[in-house]
C-alpha cells in the first residue's frame, strides 16, 4: 500500500516524523505507545483503520521522539517533552487546536495535555488508560523488554488470539522498527512512574473514554474526569481491534460542539526565597546587598526564561514563576540554587503543579497557596516538591527524598519530597 508522505519538524534539537492524511474538518492527534510510520503501511489491518480515522478528520500521526523515525536521543524525558513534540507537529502542520486519541499509557500524556494546553485541545479520547500506574512489581517486566525487546516469541506472545501468520509477522517487525529494547525498556519504566490521577480534574475539555469493565482503571479515569463519555470496549490490544472504535469516536467527534477555551490551566508553579536576607543585608551593608541581590535577580530571570518559564511576582528578595512542565521548572531551580550558592547566597525553592485559574497574566487559586507554603517549608538550600509534581517528572533523572507528611497552614497535611542535589 502506498505510504502517505512523510515530514519532519523539530521539536528543541530533536527531529520528530510525521504524516498527515484527510481533509476532515477536525484535527485528530493519533498518540500511541510505540509507532513507525512506514510500517503501518505494510498490513492492511492498520492501512484501513488510519483510512477510515481520515474520512472524518485530517489526521495527524507522528512518532515521537525514541520511536519509529524520529531521532532516538539518549535523553528521552518525562512527559512534558513528548508534549513538546506534539506542540512542534501541531505547529508545523498549521493546526491551531486537535482532538487527542491517546492508547493506554500515552492517554496519560494526552490528560497533561489537555489540562496544561487547553487552548491547543479540542477534545480527548482514551482508551484503555489508567491514570496511575497497577500496583505491581514492575522490575521483571521492564527486565524482560530490555533483554528480550525484538525476539520473536516474545512479540508474538503480545498479539490477539487467532490472527494469522501474515499480521505476526508484521507485528514482529513493526516492534523491531518501532523502538529499540532500550527505548521500550525507559517507556515501560516511565509509565509504572508516571501518576496523572491528581490533575485529572484540571482537563474541561470533551472527553470520551474506552474502558475494560466496571470497577477497572480506564472507568475509574472516565469517573474522574468532567462530564466524560464512556463507552465499554468489548476487547482491548491494537487500535484496530477495538469493534468500538471508530462509530463511536466519530460519533463524538462528529456530534460534538466546539466549546470557549477553559479560563484556567494546569501549570507548574515556582517560588524561591532568599534565607536569611534580612542578617545578610545587615552583615555586608546596604550598597553591597543591593548589588548581591541585583546579580541574583539577574541569573534567576536568565534562568527563568532559559526554561521558558514566566516570572509572575517578585515578591521582596524571592520570585514567583510559573512552568508548563515540572521537569522544567526543577531544572531551573536547580541553577537558581546553585548560581545563589557561589555568591554565597541560600534559596529555599517550592514547586507545585495544579490547576489555576487566568487572570489576565496573573494566576490565582489553591494551587498558587499551596506553592507558597512549601517553599515556606523548605529548608536552607532545599527544593522541595509535591508529590503530584514528584509522579510527573518520571523519565526526566530527577530524583528525590521523602520529607514525609508536612502541615501546610490551612491546607492541611501533604506529602512532600525534596530533589536530590
Amino acid at each position: 500500500m502506498e505510504v502517505p508522505p512523510i515530514s519532519y519538524t523539530r521539536s528543541g534539537d530533536v527531529a520528530i516524523a510525521y504524516q498527515v492524511l484527510g481533509e476532515g474538518p477536525l484535527d485528530l492527534v493519533f498518540v500511541p505507545e510505540f509507532s513507525n510510520l512506514l510500517w503501518y503501511w505494510q498490513h492492511p489491518l492498520p492501512a484501513a483503520f488510519f483510512g477510515e480515522l481520515a474520512s472524518f478528520s485530517r489526521l495527524i500521526l507522528l512518532d515521537k521522539r525514541g520511536v519509529g523515525l524520529s531521532d532516538r536521543p539518549r535523553d528521552l524525558g518525562p512527559l512534558e517533552t513528548r508534549m513538546d513534540d506534539i506542540r512542534a507537529v501541531l505547529d508545523a502542520v498549521g493546526s491551531e487546536r486537535a482532538a487527542l486519541l491517546g492508547l493506554a499509557s500515552m492517554g496519560r500524556l494526552c490528560v497533561l495535555f489537555a489540562a496544561t494546553y487547553p487552548e491547543r485541545t479540542e477534545a480527548l479520547v482514551t482508551v484503555g488508560t489508567l491514570a496511575r500506574p497497577r500496583e505491581q512489581d514492575w522490575s521483571t517486566e521492564v527486565r524482560a523488554v530490555r533483554m528480550r525487546w525484538g525476539e520473536r516469541d516474545y512479540q508474538a506472545s503480545m498479539v490477539k488470539e487467532g490472527m494469522d501468520r501474515e499480521y505476526v509477522d508484521w507485528w514482529v517487525n513493526f516492534c523491531r522498527l518501532a523502538a529499540s529494547p532500550g527505548a521500550a525498556a525507559h517507556y515501560l519504566r516511565m509509565v509504572q512512574e508516571t501518576d496523572v490521577s491528581d490533575i485529572v480534574s484540571a482537563v474541561h475539555v470533551p472527553a470520551l473514554v474506552f474502558y475494560g469493565s466496571v470497577g477497572d482503571g480506564g472507568w475509574e479515569l472516565g469517573q474522574q474526569l468532567r462530564n466524560a463519555q464512556m463507552v465499554r470496549a468489548s476487547e482491548f490490544g491494537s487500535p484496530w481491534h477495538v469493534p468500538e472504535l471508530i462509530p463511536e469516536l466519530k460519533r463524538f467527534l462528529t456530534d460534538h460542539e466546539r466549546g470557549d477555551v477553559p479560563d484556567s490551566v494546569l501549570t507548574t508553579l515556582l517560588f524561591t526565597d532568599i534565607v536569611q536576607s534580612t542578617e545578610r543585608m545587615a552583615a555586608v551593608g546596604d550598597r553591597a546587598w543591593r548589588d548581591l541581590l541585583a546579580a541574583h535577580q539577574q541569573a534567576a530571570r536568565r534562568e527563568i526564561a532559559r526554561f521558558r518559564g514566566r516570572e509572575l511576582d517578585t515578591a521582596g528578595d524571592g520570585f514567583f514563576a510559573s512552568f508548563d512542565g515540572p521537569a522544567r521548572a526543577i531544572r531551573c531551580a536547580q541553577e537558581i540554587v546553585s548560581a545563589a550558592a557561589e555568591t554565597g547566597l541560600q534559596i529555599r525553592v517550592g514547586v507545585h503543579t495544579g490547576e489555576c485559574e487566568l487572570l489576565g497574566d496573573k494566576v490565582a487559586g489553591i494551587a498558587v497557596s499551596m506553592g507558597a507554603r512549601i517553599a515556606a517549608t523548605a529548608n536552607d538550600g532545599e527544593i522541595l516538591v509535591s508529590a503530584t509534581v514528584k509522579d510527573l517528572v518520571a523519565g526526566s533523572g530527577i530524583e528525590f527524598e521523602s520529607r514525609g507528611v508536612r502541615e501546610l497552614k490551612g491546607l492541611g497535611e501533604w506529602p512532600l519530597y525534596a530533589v536530590a542535589l
